[in-house]
């Protein structure tokens, strides 16, 4: 009986200590924010971002339902946003000035710290996956171009072809904008030198997602193609961490999506999270700060989406309309596209 009893008391204890079956985790999306009208949309159209936007939810809300990390979730999610052509990110990003693919994203623990990033990736199917593997398994943050390629390579992560970014739609969006050029020597976004473009080309389409997991841990990750028609190697917001990602359990996990110099040089996914500690502000008074009034302010577009350690979620944005949802252990998937 003594022995029996021995047995039993550790397996009583650990019963007690496990994470209970359906304990609170929360996942937090967009898929870019511009010029996103209800009256230019299609509902054929409608219906397919909103599917997408679905699908990648699921695919968080499933690593995080089964115990997975923030991080797992993170990752998992974005894959899908990569592998629409959809979005500026992945299959469906846009072209540089010399018809190129060129790929940015960055990923940051908030258990930990830890951050890794890529700019100007051009041959990994998942860059976000190439920006996680910087952050867990190299002493850097960031690394760029063929040198970042070929870290990817090493590390082992899906490889394709240039050509394998192509869509016929980005494509004729970069064509549209050259002929608008007519020679002068400008750096567009995208909402610039759109004049006839279609409407759901003049946004910033990055995506990016923030996670909480059972053991409430943070994590936040962006993935994007950067601007359309951009020169000189121009690198944006999406792989600068503190500019367009930031992951702090203290505070929040944060990913951006807009005119990136702006993003940069008000650092804004990190100004959410100080704006939180400094001043104690909640997550959803802090980022409404920053974006509609801070970046209003200096003539800066665009949005972000933000959640704290309890699951609470701030999704502002100062656009006509932002792609966006969440997922939390208790509810039913949200999915938001425009202002009202």
């Amino acid at each position: 009986m003594r022995n029996l009893i021995l047995i039993l008391i550790p397996l009583l204890f650990a019963g007690c200590m496990a994470t209970p079956k359906g304990a609170d985790w929360a996942l937090v999306i967009h898929g870019g924010a511009g010029t996103i009208e209800r009256g230019s949309m299609t509902q054929e159209k409608e219906s397919q971002y909103r599917a997408a936007l679905t699908e990648a939810l699921e695919a968080g809300a499933a690593v995080l339902a089964n115990g997975g990390s923030s991080a797992e979730a993170v990752e998992a999610t974005i894959h899908i946003m990569e592998d629409s052509p959809l979005f500026n990110s992945g299959k469906g990003a846009v072209f540089t000035s010399e018809g190129t693919v060129e790929l940015d994203a960055s990923f940051m623990d908030g258990a930990t710290g830890n951050a890794g990033a890529v700019a100007g990736v051009k041959t990994v199917r998942h860059p976000i996956s190439a920006a996680r593997m910087v952050m867990d398994s190299s002493v850097h943050v960031m690394m760029a171009g063929n040198g970042a390629d070929q870290f990817a390579r090493q590390m082992g992560l899906e490889i394709v072809s240039n050509e394998y970014f192509f869509t016929d739609r980005r494509h004729n969006q970069l064509k549209r904008i050259q002929e608008q050029e007519q020679g002068t020597m400008l750096d567009h976004d995208s909402e610039g030198a759109t004049e006839g473009m279609d409407p759901l080309d003049k946004k910033h389409g990055t995506v990016g997602c923030v996670a909480l997991d059972m053991a409430g841990n943070l994590a936040a990750g962006t993935s994007t193609g950067g601007m359309t028609n951009k020169r000189f190697g121009r690198v944006g917001d999406s792989p600068v961490i503190g500019a367009g990602t930031y992951a702090d359990n203290a505070t929040c996990g944060v990913s951006c999506t807009g005119h990136g110099e702006y993003f940069i040089r008000n650092v804004v996914a990190y100004d959410v999270a100080a704006r939180m500690k400094y001043l104690g502000e909640s997550v959803a008074t802090a980022a409404d700060h920053v974006v509609n009034k801070h970046l209003v302010e200096q003539g800066g577009t665009g949005g972000l989406i933000a959640m704290d350690a309890q699951g609470n979620i701030a999704m502002p944005f100062n656009t006509a309309g932002m792609y966006r949802g969440y997922l939390k252990a208790d509810g039913e998937i949200v999915i938001e596209i425009y202002r009202d």
